[in-house]
């Protein structure tokens, strides 16, 4: 009798356990799975999210966006890598809460509304104060990529305002820009060839025709090489010519086509230049 009642207890226990591990899995397990999952370790792969072209209302020239992350409430940091080509840049514009731009390539600047533009580098760490009107984007020369970082305040994370333009892209550099060169940088070419005595000349000439339009995409740079040297044949002008020949060269223009492209002008331009060029090419050629 003892051993029957015994056993009985034992049973009614292991029922009442059982039952209550079943209840502590029904009220507790999917809440904590859930809980589980939200706080792991999330990895974006690199080229996994779509890239997008700059809107044209709210960029000049050519950028490609692509949106890295957003953080999950309560967090509210975004970030997206941008990558502009030469030339490029955002409209100005504001970020109610600030935004942090990390230089990851190329050459840049960014500007502030009534200041200076300043030039950003690889590896420069960009902080732009909230409500402040502003514009950033690739340097003439030089294509850029940053990642911008910022935070949303009422679902909104930036105010887009009028393009920059022309003038105020170009427009000089601060002092602390322009006397503080790139790690490494070599003279751009006419900055070596008249910097010392034209500076403003050598400015325009390497931001403006070689910066922005030896970088447009509408022709090839080997296409420009070839317009560039038949223009220069065509006007007589040897000086020139000579180092037009050594770019087309790097730009993928052949030796024999520049001969041709020569021979062809003596037709058009005259053989007085024709023979000029070929003189100049020999040199050159041979140089090489």
């Amino acid at each position: 009798m003892r051993l029957i009642t015994t056993a009985a207890i034992a049973l009614s226990l292991l029922a009442s356990a059982s039952a209550q591990t079943n209840q502590e899995r029904a009220t507790s397990g999917p809440d904590s799975a859930q809980t589980s999952g939200a706080q792991s370790i999330r990895i974006t792969r690199s080229g996994s999210q779509p890239t997008r072209q700059g809107p044209s209302e709210h960029f000049s020239g050519s950028a490609r966006v692509e949106h890295v992350f957003r953080a999950d409430a309560p967090g509210r940091a975004a970030g997206a890598l941008v990558t502009f080509e030469p030339g490029a840049r955002t409209a100005w514009h504001t970020h109610p809460l600030g935004q942090t731009l990390i230089v990851t390539a190329g050459v840049g600047r960014v500007q502030r509304w009534g200041d200076p533009v300043d030039e950003i580098r690889q590896g420069d760490v960009v902080w732009i104060p909230p409500g402040q009107k502003h514009w950033h984007g690739a340097a003439p020369g030089s294509s850029m990529a940053h990642v911008a970082i910022g935070e949303s305040l009422d679902g909104k994370t930036v105010e887009w305002m009028e393009k920059v333009s022309d003038a105020q892209y170009h427009a000089s550099l601060s002092t602390e820009a322009s006397a503080t060169p790139a790690p490494g940088a070599q003279p751009r070419p006419s900055q070596r060839a008249i910097g010392d005595f034209a500076p403003k000349l050598a400015e325009l000439t390497d931001d403006v025709l070689y910066g922005d339009v030896w970088e447009r995409p509408e022709l090839s740079k080997r296409d420009r090489s070839l317009v560039t040297v038949a223009a220069l044949i065509a006007m007589n002008r040897p000086d020139q010519l000579r180092s037009h020949l050594v770019k087309a060269r790097e730009n993928g223009v052949k030796h024999e086509e520049l001969i041709e492209t020569i021979t062809h002008l003596a037709f058009y331009a005259g053989w007085p230049n024709a023979v000029t060029a070929i003189g100049v090419a020999r040199e050159v050629f041979e140089k090489k």
